[in-house]
């Protein structure tokens, strides 16, 4: 029977460790979150030796176990609970050739916890370019442990790494340097007041907020009086054991460890300059950003649109194929549109988490980081928040995903509810066709005044989102340290199979995790409009028959059934006139027959759907809440395309084809009838320019996205933020529509 292995992957950000996990577990790994907390959670499982498993947890980078983070919490609450069901048999400890001094201070702390540690030194194949020396016997002797050189690029030591995880009961568990030295006084009354225990567990534990043992932390305050000592004290102490690591490392690395200051000069220092250059970094960032998202928007129109045509035909065949009824309809309407709203997003995350990959594996992104901290930091953000706030523009679901690259959590909480304020291309259907409808033709210096309105959308939305932080950060109550610190790594060529185990398992992420709810929700949304108690619902197909037996199709229907017509028989006419066909004027007179009644039939059961839908439980919601709408312009069909676009915003579009009894791939004809429609109490028009604007700012600030609650509640880890996201957004937009829609009626 096989052993399974406890592993623990530490070390500091940019040392390869996510490379050294991936090449150990390969595609045999998950990721979710700390219980109760935002922390992500990376494990996978790997081979070694003599049939033996591995299972391997990534913990957050850290730079020491002086906490200062959440991230540097989490690992070392893992590093000192030995009652956790994670906690490793070994700890396996990154670190980067080029910055070896640094790493070590690391590795000698989680030495002195007495647990069997190996460190592999990363980025092996950089040794000769940069002219470094090292004595690995040496190290291993002065360290007291086993190190493997490790180049996760070219596949390079890591059978070796495997080996030594398997030997880990071999490896010495005995401490580096002795931290007491640092205070002897102190320590030895520590030692008195808790014999049975760790003296550096317990050290770690007063010197910073964990919350692993609690019944140790009593016991603490019990003694507090003879144990514990000011956080001044306590910082200098600290300071102390950092020296005292420091003057134990620079020994060994004198005797172990050589570089030739010629070899390794390089082209990094003459990069840095130009891309975080204080105007040309900024450039660009720009112009980089404009290709990468222009590429998004190409690349993934084609497998959008090849998924959208897919589920449409699928939902077709489904009601082709089986007997008409509840069930047909609900897989057809309601799983099938549901588990297409969820796949229609994944061209978008994979592209826009690709480019993300891209740009952290070369080196680029902690550059951009760095530029734009200044910026960013009088509003609540860090400089590691623009790149989601851009995103924002193709999608929100991406973009709060990656803030998952934020350490601050006050800074990511802000990110992630400020973001989609930004103008998405979800918001574009709608802007489209209520510009087109209520903004008049024109130009101003060559730009047209519809152009300038959309540009004025999305510049409106991404002020809105950097006012909205400045607020956040005043008036949210959490506690989070806002210095800013980030490592500059060197340039490197991306390693393809980072990149491509990164894309799959944000993509897998967002499908297993978002798409539970997304898929729910559009299940009771479809039941919601596509039910109905009362008799009018039970007997719309009777209803609406006789009423067109009486009073014919509606005028509207009427007037486009004539103009179809007579589009047609012109093209027959000129196909004749032309002698494309031999067929004589009965046969025109019989097709054009036979396509009035196609015709009739098609607006009589968009007839009888419109009808249905407006007396469904969808449909008497949206009467209900015409008392609160009309204030804003809005009449009871609008009131229910702005409840079903709660789903998405772009359903505005589709529900008013549906309540408009026009096919919602006509685009114009939906325009020409929303033009056409007229408000009962005034009148005029219902969209003019009042309504127009009130219907463009409530979209543009307006929390419509189901799928992005659904990514902030797993961001969050909670329904709470999400929830007032939706309240706030939605009363903002309110209140903003309501008092455009007064001043302008």
């Amino acid at each position: 029977m096989s052993k399974q292995i406890k592993v623990a992957l530490i070390g500091n950000p940019n040392t390869g460790k996510t490379s050294v996990f991936n090449q150990l577990t390969g595609l045999n790994q998950k990721v979710g979150n700390y219980p109760g907390i935002t922390v992500e959670k990376k494990e996978g499982v790997c081979k070694l030796p003599r049939g033996v498993k591995a299972h391997i947890i990534d913990l957050p980078g850290t730079y020491s176990l002086n906490t200062t983070s959440l991230d540097e919490s989490v690992a070392v609450e893992l590093l000192l609970n030995k009652n956790d069901k994670d906690f490793p048999d070994v700890a396996v400890v990154i670190a980067d050739v080029e910055n070896l001094k640094r790493n070590l201070l690391l590795f000698t702390q989680i030495k002195d916890l007495k647990i069997p540690a190996i460190l592999v030194i990363n980025m092996a194949d950089r040794m000769s370019r940069k002219g470094i020396t090292l004595n690995i016997p040496l190290l291993e002797e002065k360290l007291n442990t086993k190190i493997a050189l490790v180049s996760t690029r070219k596949n390079i030591g890591i059978d070796h790494l495997k080996d030594l995880i398997t030997d880990y009961k071999s490896l010495s568990i005995a401490p580096n340097i002795d931290a007491t030295v640092i205070a002897p006084e102190y320590f030895d009354r520590l030692r008195s007041a808790f014999p049975k225990e760790d003296i550096y567990k317990l050290w770690l534990v007063i010197t910073q907020d964990v919350n692993f043992m609690p019944i140790e932390k009593t016991l603490f305050q019990n003694a507090a009086s003879f144990v514990t000592k000011s956080k001044p004290e306590l910082k200098r102490l600290q300071q102390k054991e950092t020296i005292l690591r420091y003057q134990f490392i620079n020994g060994i690395l004198k005797q172990a460890h050589s570089i030739d200051l010629n070899a390794a000069k390089g082209l990094r220092a003459g990069l840095d300059k130009i891309l975080t250059h204080k105007i040309l970094g900024y450039v660009i960032f720009f112009l980089i950003l404009l290709t990468i998202f222009q590429a998004i928007y190409v690349w993934s129109a084609y497998p959008m649109e090849f998924i959208e045509s897919s589920f449409a035909s699928a939902s077709e065949w489904v009601k082709n194929s089986l007997p008409p009824g509840v069930f047909t309809d609900l897989i057809a309407e309601g799983i099938l549109a549901g588990i297409g709203g969820i796949v229609i997003f994944i061209p978008q995350i994979a592209f826009l988490f690709l480019f993300i990959a891209l740009l952290e594996e070369t080196g680029y992104m902690s550059r951009v980081v760095f530029l734009m901290d200044k910026l960013m930091r009088p509003f609540g953000l860090s400089g590691k928040s623009i790149v989601p706030l851009i995103s924002g523009t193709a999608c929100a679901i991406p973009a709060i995903m990656a803030t998952r690259t934020i350490e601050n959590w006050k800074e990511r909480l802000i990110t992630i509810l400020v973001t989609p304020f930004t103008t998405c291309s979800a918001r574009l259907p709608v802007y489209l066709i209520i510009i087109t409808l209520v903004i008049p033709d024109g130009s101003f210096f060559g730009l047209s005044y519809q152009a300038l309105t959309l540009m004025l959308l999305y510049l409106l939305g991404f002020f809105t989102a950097i006012f909205s932080a400045m607020i956040l950060n005043k008036i949210l109550k959490i506690k989070s340290k806002s210095f800013f610190v980030i490592e500059m790594p060197n340039y490197k060529l991306p390693l393809f199979k980072n990149v491509a185990y990164t894309v799959i398992e944000k993509t897998k992420s967002f499908i297993f995790g978002a798409g539970k709810i997304i898929l729910a929700i559009s299940i009771i949304l479809w039941f919601l409009g596509s039910n109905g108690s009362s008799e009018a619902f039970t007997n719309a197909e009777e209803i609406v028959t006789k009423r067109i037996e009486t009073t014919g199709l509606s005028d509207y229907n009427q007037h486009a059934i004539a103009t179809n017509l007579a589009s047609y028989e012109q093209a027959l006419n000129d196909s004749i006139h032309q002698k494309k066909y031999r067929i004589n004027q009965q046969a025109v007179v019989d097709s054009i027959s036979i396509k009035t009644v196609d015709l009739f039939e098609h607006a009589k059961n968009q007839e009888i759907s419109s009808y249905k839908l407006e007396n469904s439980y969808m449909g008497y919601m949206g009467k209900a809440i015409t008392p609160i709408v009309e204030p804003l312009g809005y009449d009871w069909k609008i009131g229910i395309a702005i409840l079903t676009s709660f789903a998405a915003r772009e359903v505005f579009v589709g529900t008013l084809a549906t309540i408009y009894s026009v096919g919602s791939d006509e685009e114009e004809t939906i325009t020409n009838r929303m033009a056409a429609e007229i408000n009962p109490q005034t009148q005029k028009p219902l969209f003019n320019l009042a309504s127009g604007i009130s219907l463009l700012l409530f979209y543009a600030f307006a929390m419509q996205c189901a799928s992005t609650l659904a990514v902030v509640k797993k961001e969050t880890n909670t329904w709470k933020w999400p929830m007032a996201q939706l309240v706030f957004m939605s009363a903002f937009a309110y209140i903003v529509s309501l008092i455009a829609y007064q001043i302008l009626k």
